[in-house]
């Protein structure tokens, strides 16, 4: 066990409340491997767009210096010399439904390689992946109940260098645990872009419906090349292929539709065909439900999920319970087939445990953050470093909503922003990262401040802009001066869209660019819905196909199938996929927990 010079620092600025608060062990045996890259195609897609069609690639990190491109439609190339400037192409007056490939152009030659696949093509702006809706149901207590398409998330499942995704299917008397009833089982399925379904989790009638109890991980964990599904279970789940867990037949529901009783799991699910691959006791278990601070189930059942490459070299699960007053996290390593705990954070068996307590927001961010090769866990208003110790505790509690990026590029490091539950707190605050010192903050509101965002939306000011719901005007991150009296329209995800190196306001089923005289509407999606109530959050958010700019896609109105939108705007940027970024990729692994956040890179693009 170590005590590194980090910690020490954060003691004596007293910002570490407590230092013993797990059982950590070293690991033996790891192997290096690339970290934060997947082995990906180019992600080739063509937009109808206006009068031809918007083609669009990845640009990958271990493609050479001045690497450039040439762009087919079918054998004709349609660009007069190699394209450098961005990973995008308009090709103009060509037919819809055209072909393409590109191949790279290094030192003046083109080279042939494995990522030269023909492109995905959106017949218009954007393209549907066909859903296979489960079959409704009725509760015990004689309630009926249908599903609905909520979130996802995505990972290579079959090795063949595109994305697929995982869609978890919500009941529609899905509950928040603070409501009483029953309700039907989460479905997880894993289909191709083509909309093939691979297979159809049915984590059954022993895990409660809702947006805080099941919080799935997709992500290739044991480094074949393929992604693996992590999640917890119980009794009664039924794998892709049909193998049960635990007890078929135990129903542990209580009268009020909770879950407080039976085994808990924790299961790793093989992404081709949805079989189970390893399954272990689920850490930490409820033990005491008054422990986690009610005794009837709202706090005990608080889960968050991650990915973290803790060990510097190779991706951990990492699983949580607790945040409004206990906290528990627990990292987990998958390799050759076994489920191995590597660490677990307990905020309870800390010796100074008070200070340690209510710190949890409703989601978790991972970054390396201390600049050592090795992730961190951001749990709200504390950090829990790479090894599992407390690494700070700023004496600021919980909250709904929280950000982890370069939003300071002027200084060194990352920054954490984060509004407060707490009316005694500051309303909204901008900290180091590393060590939770407060760098500026807004005075409190007294009030339950439930929403705020830290992203760079507007030109004017230099790194990234920071807002929330109860504090007025738009505030520059780097010192919370007001420097615009107009907030934007949306206090929700941001996503990159036109050309610039600026973030949109994505809320709803709408993409709108930032003004001080008002917000211009750049999409506005096409009978399909957004997610999680109030939260209006797409089903999921990121780059994952073409360049560097991020996809948003949504539900259709009928949950029928998961419409992927791509922006056919030009751009004068070319950089690598964000998606090989670590910090980003992680991001997009987590962002389906609990209250979604949208994914932010390890550094600043503009």
């Amino acid at each position: 066990m170590r005590t590194t010079r980090r910690i020490a620092t954060a003691l004596a600025a007293g910002l570490l409340g407590a230092l013993v608060v797990g059982t950590p062990t070293a690991q033996a045996g790891d192997q290096r491997e690339p970290v934060g890259t997947e082995r990906l195609d180019r992600g080739l897609i063509s937009v109808r767009s206006g009068e031809g069609n918007f083609v669009s690639w990845r640009l990958l990190a271990d493609d050479p210096t001045g690497v450039a491109f040439n762009v087919y439609r079918g054998a004709t190339k349609v660009n007069a010399t190699p394209l450098s400037s961005a990973t995008s192409y308009h090709d103009r007056g060509a037919p819809a439904g055209a072909v393409y490939t590109v191949r790279p152009v290094v030192a003046g030659a083109e080279v042939r390689t494995a990522q030269d696949k023909e492109s995905l093509v959106f017949a218009a702006e954007s393209m549907d992946v066909p859903l296979q809706i489960p079959p409704g149901g009725t509760t015990p207590s004689g309630e009926s109940y249908t599903y609905t398409a909520n979130d996802a998330s995505v990972g290579d499942l079959d090795g063949d260098g595109q994305y697929d995704l995982v869609l978890k299917w919500d009941p529609t008397n899905a509950k928040d645990n603070s409501q009483s009833g029953y309700t039907g089982n989460t479905y997880l399925d894993g289909y191709r872009l083509n909309g093939t379904r691979l297979w159809r989790i049915d984590l059954g009638r022993n895990i409660r419906s809702g947006a805080h109890y099941t919080q799935f991980q997709v992500f290739d964990y044991d480094g074949d090349g393929r992604s693996e599904v992590a999640v917890k279970t119980a009794d009664g789940t039924r794998s892709g292929t049909g193998q049960v867990i635990g007890n078929a037949s135990a129903d542990h529901r209580n009268s009020g539709g909770y879950v407080l009783a039976g085994p808990e799991f924790l299961s790793v699910f093989r992404g081709t065909d949805g079989a189970v691959l390893a399954t272990a006791d689920f850490v930490p278990p409820r033990g005491s439900v008054p422990s986690w601070g009610d005794n009837y189930g709202n706090r005990v059942d608080r889960f968050l999920a991650g990915t973290a490459y803790v060990d510097g070299s190779r991706p951990s699960i990492i699983m949580a319970r607790g945040y409004y007053t206990r906290s528990v996290v627990a990292a987990w390593d998958f390799r050759s087939g076994a489920l191995t705990r590597r660490w677990t954070f307990d905020s309870s068996s800390s010796t100074n445990g008070s200070a340690w307590t209510g710190k949890g927001n409703h989601q978790l961010s991972v970054a390396d953050v201390d600049g050592d090769g090795r992730d961190e866990i951001m749990y709200g208003s504390m950090a829990i470093d790479d090894n599992g110790w407390g690494l700070w505790q700023n004496n600021t509690h919980h909250g709904d909503a929280y950000h982890v990026g370069d939003f300071i590029p002027s200084r060194s490091g990352l920054e954490v922003f984060k509004p407060s539950e707490s009316g005694s707190d500051p309303s909204h605050w901008m900290g180091d990262a590393r060590t939770g010192q407060i760098i500026w903050s807004a005075p409190s509101c007294g009030c339950d401040n439930g929403r705020g965002v830290a992203a760079d939306i507007w030109s004017g000011n230099p790194g990234a802009e920071a807002w929330s719901s109860s504090v007025s005007g738009l505030r520059s991150g780097t010192n919370g001066n007001q420097v615009a009296s107009r907030k934007p329209g949306s206090t929700n995800f941001v996503i990159w869209w036109d050309g610039d190196a600026q973030r949109e306001l994505l809320d709803g089923t709408h993409i709108d660019k930032y003004g001080t005289g008002g917000d211009t509407r750049l999409l506005t999606g096409s009978g399909v819905a957004s997610n999680n109530g109030t939260k209006s959050t797409p089903a999921l958010s990121a780059d994952i196909l073409g360049d560097w700019r991020e996809e948003v896609i949504w539900r259709t109105s009928d949950n029928r199938a998961l419409r992927i939108y791509s922006t056919t705007d030009s751009t004068g940027i070319s950089r690598p996929s964000l998606m090989q970024d670590r910090q980003y990729r992680v991001a997009v692994a987590w962002q389906n927990t609990a209250y979604n956040q949208p994914p932010h890179p390890s550094f600043a693009i503009g």
